[in-house]
């Protein structure tokens, strides 16, 4: 769970932190007018003076975590990132092992948020199929840099909420499987949980 899984994630959550709609918005449909919208409302939060002191920070994070994360699907990102071994889970080893993996991300995540200096993104198609949908886009920063970041998202109840982001071409969710699937194979369910469980610890003591 280290270098590679951390740029991608961190470059995920980046992309969702930093959207701003710099393209012609006609032929976009219900998807991407959902995350749009979504954005819209972390953006009044990352531009508010008021948040901007490091004093701040603790309540910024917290506004942009109700906010953005309320358009994930984290239930359905912790099944498909543990695979196979989601089924051999009891209900309540489901439940506890979706709070320590919305955890993870919560704190990669907040990582980035500082890093918000009004980077434009420009959505180039939506495919729906379905319950289903994916929402292309590419990311133009400062620097002149360029990447994609796809949206995977399903309707739940009216709402169109992100399970995977494919930061080129690299899935977020594809990525961790593979690497708690190592460490099943390697050792077991029981220590991933562990070291999921440690982490956690850690961060708690650090704040």
């Amino acid at each position: 769970m280290r270098a590679r899984s951390s740029h991608v994630v961190l470059a995920a959550g980046f992309a969702f932190f930093a959207l701003t709609l710099s393209s012609a918005h006609a032929t976009a449909g219900a998807p991407t007018d959902q995350i749009k919208a979504t954005v819209d409302k972390a953006l009044v939060v990352l531009k508010d003076p008021r948040l901007k002191p490091a004093a701040k920070i603790k309540e910024k994070r917290e506004l942009l975590k109700q906010i953005l994360f309320a358009r994930f699907d984290f239930t359905e990102m912790a099944k498909r990132a543990l695979g196979v071994n989601w089924r051999r889970r009891t209900p309540k080893e489901q439940e506890e092992f979706v709070r320590l993996f919305t955890e993870l991300l919560e704190r990669a995540y907040a990582d980035t948020i500082e890093s918000y200096t009004d980077e434009k993104i420009v959505y180039v198609g939506e495919r729906l199929d379905d319950t289903y949908a994916d929402v292309n886009s590419k990311v133009l920063t400062n620097k002149g840099e360029e990447f994609s970041i796809n949206y995977k998202a399903r309707l739940v109840n009216g709402e169109w909420r992100v399970y995977d982001v494919i930061v080129e071409n690299i899935s977020m969710v594809n990525n961790f499987r593979s690497q708690f699937s190592r460490v099943i194979a390697n050792s077991s369910y029981e220590e991933l949980v562990r070291r999921l469980r440690e982490k956690a610890d850690r961060e708690t003591q650090r704040n």
